[in-house]
C-alpha cells in the first residue's frame, strides 16, 4: 500500500486559548487512535513555530544559510502525519477526518517511491 503525506497548515499566530485548543486536540488524539487502530499510522510529527526555521539554499558552489521560513505566508506548516492507504480515496478520507479533527487545511500528497 502506499505512503500519504497528511499536511497539517495553520494560521501564523499566537495558539488559541486553552479552552478553544483543549477539545481539538482530544479530537487529534482521537483522529490518531483511529489511524492506529486500522493500521494507517506510519508517522506524525509537530513543528515548532516558523520563526525556528533555518533555510539552507545553494548559490553557485556555495550554500547560503538564513534564518525563517522558505516562504512568508499567513499560514504555515504546524504538523505533519505520513499514513499507509490503498489508494487516494482512502487518503482522502483519512485527510478529510485530519481536517475536521484539527479544524484547519490538510493536504493529501502521495509519497513518491523510494
Amino acid at each position: 500500500m502506499p505512503d500519504y503525506l497528511l499536511t497539517i497548515y495553520q494560521p501564523d499566530g499566537e495558539p488559541p486559548a486553552p479552552e478553544v485548543l483543549g477539545p481539538i486536540m482530544a479530537n487529534v488524539t482521537a483522529f490518531e487512535d483511529e489511524l492506529r487502530a486500522a493500521g494507517a499510522w506510519v508517522f506524525t510529527g509537530g513543528l515548532h513555530p516558523p520563526e525556528t526555521a533555518t533555510v539552507v539554499r545553494p548559490r553557485g558552489d556555495d550554500v547560503l544559510v538564513t534564518d525563517g521560513p522558505y516562504l512568508e505566508g499567513k499560514e504555515h506548516v504546524g504538523g505533519f502525519t505520513v499514513i499507509r492507504a490503498a489508494d487516494l480515496d482512502e487518503a482522502l478520507e483519512w485527510g478529510r477526518k485530519a481536517a475536521r479533527a484539527t479544524t484547519l487545511p490538510v493536504e493529501v500528497r502521495p509519497l513518491a517511491d523510494g
